[in-house]
């Protein structure tokens, strides 16, 4: 789901690394407020999580690959905008040092797994769990949210370099960046991650969420912000 350099426009990724700095600026701010000094070493150790299972990149036919990401499971815990920057760290790190994902797409990857992602999943969850910390309906929460925050963002990320051929060609309609169109950039991205992707990212999502709910209940940033925490 790493969007590699040479696939985007300067029509694209130039709004999106606009986007990404604006919306980071804002979540930095809005960590300082809310991640308490005693949290900062899980969101550091989600952030390393994150980052491991984002390297497990599994090839798929078609001549794409996929992975987990682990937005989801950071947003629910320690809220959107700390997954915002935990997870842009993680990307960054990856583009510039490892070279998974292009450093000109450095803003569209963030924009796709770090804010849009993460925000997704976290209302999604607050929807589906309600506030209970009944286990069955807070693990079935944690996956669809997992589950759905993944597979939509593969199709934003599809949507970027889909658009490519109509937005950047030459005068003869040869497609200057991804010549790939949306019919095929879509279904491409979209099957494996409903497939396998999304739902590996669900289980994930709901195994650790299940964990702090059984441990560390008090951890779980979607409830403490919800205010209504039920031991059913």
């Amino acid at each position: 789901m790493h969007i590699p350099d040479g696939y985007l426009s300067p029509q694209t990724y130039i709004p999106l690394i606009g986007i990404f700095v604006v919306v980071t600026a804002v979540a930095v701010r809005k960590v300082k407020k809310e991640v308490s000094a005693r949290n900062i070493p899980y969101l550091g150790m989600a952030a390393a999580f994150s980052f491991i299972i984002m390297m497990l990149n599994l090839p798929i036919p078609g001549g794409t690959t996929g992975h987990a990401v682990g937005s989801a499971v950071i947003a629910i815990l320690f809220g959107p905008w700390a997954a915002t920057v935990a997870v842009s760290v993680v990307l960054i790190i990856q583009a510039l040092i490892f070279g998974d994902g292009g450093i000109t797409a450095i803003g569209a990857n963030c924009f796709n797994m770090a804010v849009f992602m993460p925000f997704v999943a976290y209302y999604i969850f607050k929807l589906f769990s309600s506030n209970s910390a009944r286990k069955a309906r807070v693990f079935f929460a944690a996956f669809i949210s997992g589950y759905l925050s993944l597979v939509m963002a593969a199709i934003i990320a599809a949507v970027e370099f889909g658009i490519q051929p109509m937005i950047a060609s030459t005068s003869d309609g040869k497609a200057l960046y991804c010549p790939y169109d949306l019919s095929i950039a879509i279904p491409a991205m979209a099957i494996e991650h409903l497939l396998l992707f999304g739902i590996v990212e669900g289980i994930i999502t709901a195994l650790i969420v299940r964990y702090f709910l059984r441990n560390e209940p008090g951890l779980i940033y979607a409830f403490r912000k919800g205010g209504k925490n039920e031991n059913e």
